[in-house]
């Protein structure tokens, strides 16, 4: 059975050599690239593939601030220079199926890890298992955005503001429902009104 891939990398030269090293194997097939989260987002919502191949640092939106979302539609295999232990653990816990380090794999041992991750296995390389077993670090707080909302909370006043309903929204963002509606009470809390009308007045006032 072939098992079809998605590459996010904000490297195009990184991206080249994926796409070489996957083309050696014909049980795989690429089925779209990327180069940040944001089209990541889209890759998947187009896509679907098995298993998507996730890069931790890029522009506008990292790999790490998009795992758990990616990890409801399919199976995230991080591969990545990225081997610090926060970066690991916050990797595993939101939802991704394996973390590869660049340079402990060579082109049959990915492809065989990544038809291991569409099975549902859990490959880590040996720096990312060393991480995993010496257990969680305190991870800083991401810093409130606009008006004191968080991240993701910004990201679905955005999209109020656009008009969109709840499963809209939800949809858009991977999100269960019911948590959409958990974000818009604390969102309401935080600017200090009571209905979809006002906040979007303030939001788009401030």
């Amino acid at each position: 059975m072939t098992v079809t891939v998605g590459v996010v990398d904000d490297s195009d030269i990184m991206r080249k050599g994926l796409l070489a090293l996957l083309g050696t194997d014909p049980g795989l097939e690429v089925v779209g690239q990327a180069g940040d989260g944001d089209e990541a987002l889209a890759l998947v919502r187009a896509s679907r593939p098995d298993v998507l191949l996730l890069d931790v640092r890029m522009p506008r939106r990292d790999g790490l601030s998009i795992v758990s979302e990616i990890a409801r539609q399919t199976r995230v295999l991080m591969l990545t220079f990225t081997d610090d232990d926060a970066s690991i653990h916050r990797a595993m816990s939101d939802g991704a199926a394996g973390y590869l380090v660049h340079g402990t794999f060579d082109a049959e041992s990915l492809a065989h890890m990544v038809r291991a991750t569409a099975s549902g296995a859990a490959p880590v390389s040996d720096v990312a298992m060393r991480a995993i077993q010496r257990g969680p670090v305190a991870v800083v707080p991401e810093p409130a955005g606009d008006l004191g909302l968080s991240a993701r909370q910004v990201e679905v006043m955005d999209l109020i503001a656009q008009g969109r309903s709840n499963s809209d929204i939800a949809k858009h963002l991977f999100l269960a429902e019911k948590t959409v509606k958990n974000h818009i009470n604390q969102i309401f809390a935080a600017l200090g009104v009571s209905t979809r009308a006002e906040a979007i007045v303030r939001w788009l006032g401030r």
